[in-house]
């Protein structure tokens, strides 16, 4: 197989002509096949098998002309037509040189030999220089892709040779530091590379074992405050995060009315960034504000590994009581140090109250409890259920992220994290510090989870909307209509074009150039 594809040191992959014959990027799995083969096993196949005598089926087309869509269009290479940049000479340069000597941060030069990426330019139209500029970035581009592509289907087929060989021509071709398209591209290969690391220790079920095997996947640490930090920088940069707290904290106010008495329990609760707009717009609701305003966080219990983190929550939680008052209502908090899970979702365990309004709240949350076999998040529902909320807010990535087959979770997260990162190009310079820390402590680490990991350690499993209504319907619950479109549009505006908002079936998703990327829901038991 190497042999078939290596020519002069480069690996010969199709191009669009050729896409639809046998020997494509990506191939698919035979559905029958693999079914038939997991009722005969009675488990769960989580790595993808090779069958090397079936015909392979081509992805479609409009696949991998959306993860270009987004990247190559005439404003975006006309405002960078001069040339990459990929170091800054500004107040970040100690900071990329810090970066840039963590693993994996070391390929960003072109190769000399690699001709087939080299455009005569002499023989171009120098006076068509946008022209010009887009034509080199779809080339680079659309191989770029297709060496991504080919080295997924080589880590799925287990052949770690050609993989590492299609690596090393994917290295000297993205960067940390350069355009969307790079950087993404620069994300995805670290989670093949974290993959191949992981080839040696396959459980009998196809699963990884990771337990003793995480030091050799040779990737820099990311500490909790550092995913805070980054989460923050989100939060604060795009209208990802905000358009969740919005639409939860409408609903939430709107089934609050006439109650004097609210419990909310967020789920997985890390950060208070939601709580201070809803309680401002609770104290001046035209019936006056609630006696009282109870919040539960139940925030997992990983102890002395998040001290600092939950010192910081409750900090800004003590001051928000404090704000309440001067509001004339009052709040009070209590913190859960368990996993959300049945067990500590009981009245008993939350303290819930008979005269209480009780709200559920999951902002990204309840993804983490699909699995495999999606037991785990039916008995979350079923144990929220019991609780009888009046009301459940809940907020996700709308992609599908949650596939049984490595390829198509790889080009369908490809897709996604492409549109991603090409808003993040639209919002902010390539040399900014804020950018830099919301990809590599936040985005990359959810592609590095979504690609590298098996079992139980892969818990970023998103889903597409459809896929939540069906699963929370089964779950015993209906939808109830969103009704602050017109609120969230004009939030999103303020943060620039790009951005669109549509209502789908009693949900508002947010996309961007309209590919969506969250979806907004709200959720009562059925009668």
């Amino acid at each position: 197989m190497e042999e078939s594809m290596i020519s002069n040191g480069w690996i010969n992959l199709p191009t669009f002509e050729n896409f639809d014959q046998s020997d494509h990027a990506i191939r698919q799995f035979c559905p029958a096949r693999v079914a038939q083969e997991e009722q005969e096993n009675n488990f769960e196949i989580t790595w993808p098998r090779y069958f090397g005598n079936e015909t392979p089926q081509p992805p479609p087309h409009s696949d991998i002309d959306g993860i270009f869509e987004a990247f190559f269009n005439v404003e975006c290479y006309e405002k960078d037509n001069n040339a990459l940049n990929y170091f800054s000479q500004d107040q970040d340069r100690d900071q990329e040189e810090t970066l840039i000597n963590e693993p994996f941060y070391h390929h960003f030069q072109l190769d000399e030999e690699d001709d087939d990426l080299m455009i005569d330019v002499e023989e171009l139209d120098r006076s068509d220089g946008a022209d010009r500029s887009i034509t080199i970035g779809v080339d680079q581009g659309l191989h770029l892709v297709h060496l991504l592509l080919a080295c997924a289907e080589a880590v799925g087929c287990r052949d770690g040779n050609l993989a590492n060989t299609i690596l090393a021509q994917i290295w000297p071709r993205v960067s940390p530091f350069g355009d969307s398209m790079q950087r993404v591209s620069h994300c995805f290969a670290v989670g093949l590379k974290s993959r191949l690391s992981l080839l040696h220790s396959i459980n009998p079920n196809g699963s990884f074992n990771t337990t003793n095997n995480r030091a050799n996947l040779d990737l820099p640490l990311i500490t909790k405050e550092e995913k805070s930090e980054a989460f923050y920088l989100l939060h604060q940069t795009t209208p990802y995060i905000a358009f969740g707290y919005t639409t939860a904290n409408d609903a939430i106010f709107r089934a609050a009315s006439g109650k004097s008495s609210l419990h909310i329990v967020d789920l997985g609760m890390e950060h208070s960034f939601q709580w201070p707009m809803l309680v401002r717009k609770l104290a001046f609701r035209k019936e006056g504000p609630p006696k009282i305003i109870r919040l539960t966080g139940i925030v997992g219990g990983e102890g002395n590994n998040n001290r600092e983190l939950l010192l910081e929550l409750e900090c800004s939680l003590k001051g928000l009581c404090e704000e309440a008052v001067s509001l004339g209502t009052f709040v009070e908090y209590h913190l859960v140090h368990e996993q959300v899970s049945p067990p500590s979702l009981t009245r008993e365990k939350l303290d819930v109250g008979e005269e209480e309004a009780l709200f559920v709240n999951s902002i990204m949350h309840l993804h983490k409890h699909v699995g495999e076999s999606r037991g785990s998040l039916k008995n979350i529902l079923q144990a929220i259920k019991k609780l009888k909320p009046t009301l459940m807010t809940v907020v996700e990535q709308d992609a599908n992220h949650n596939g049984p087959f490595f390829l198509g979770r790889f080009l369908e997260s490809l897709h996604y994290y492409s549109a991603v990162f090409d808003s993040l190009e639209a919002t902010l310079p390539r040399s900014c510090s804020r950018r830099r820390k919301i990809e590599r402590a936040h985005i990359a680490d959810e592609i590095r989870n979504v690609v590298a990991y098996e079992g139980s350690d892969r818990f970023e499993r998103h889903e597409r909307a459809d896929q939540w209504r069906r699963q929370l319907g089964r779950g015993g619950f209906q939808v109830v209509g969103l009704k602050c479109l017109d609120e969230v549009e004009a939030m999103v505006a303020a943060c620039g074009g790009g951005y669109t908002v549509a209502g789908e079936k009693g949900c508002l998703q947010l996309g961007w150039k309209g590919r969506p990327i969250m979806f907004a829901s709200a959720w009562q038991m059925h009668n």
